[in-house]
């Protein structure tokens, strides 16, 4: 099995910035892509932010310039930096990788992490 922790989520002003952070443990050969998504109160869950094991991102338009995604691949972990925060982006933040849990392994395995709560209000 494969876990994820992540931490960093809270409140925080519009305008204010946190840390999200996500560590990944357990039966991993090697990590193909780590991600974040969101998930609003009513609204379906969505793609935040994924980096490649290259390092190779891609974001949502609605976060485009104000979050970075970045990972560390010798401590399997996986980091958003959330800037210029709005009230839009209160959510439940969800972290995901994709891994290979041995190096002949013909499936990935998708893993998801429990969530931190992002709320952005005055």
């Amino acid at each position: 099995q494969v876990q994820l922790v992540e931490s960093g989520g809270g409140l925080v002003q519009p305008g204010g910035s946190l840390r999200l952070s996500c560590a990944a443990s357990g039966s991993i050969f090697s990590i193909i892509a780590m991600g974040w998504y969101r998930q609003a109160p009513g609204k379906q869950r969505e793609l935040v932010a994924e980096i490649s094991t290259g390092g190779s991102t891609n974001y949502a338009d609605s976060v485009k310039g104000r979050f970075t995604i970045s990972r560390d691949n010798a401590k399997n972990m996986v980091y958003l930096q959330v800037n210029s925060l709005k009230p839009e982006d209160t959510a439940v933040y969800y972290c995901h990788v994709i891994v290979l849990q041995t190096p002949k392994a013909r499936n990935t395995l998708d893993a998801w992490g429990q969530g931190t709560l992002v709320t952005v209000s005055s």
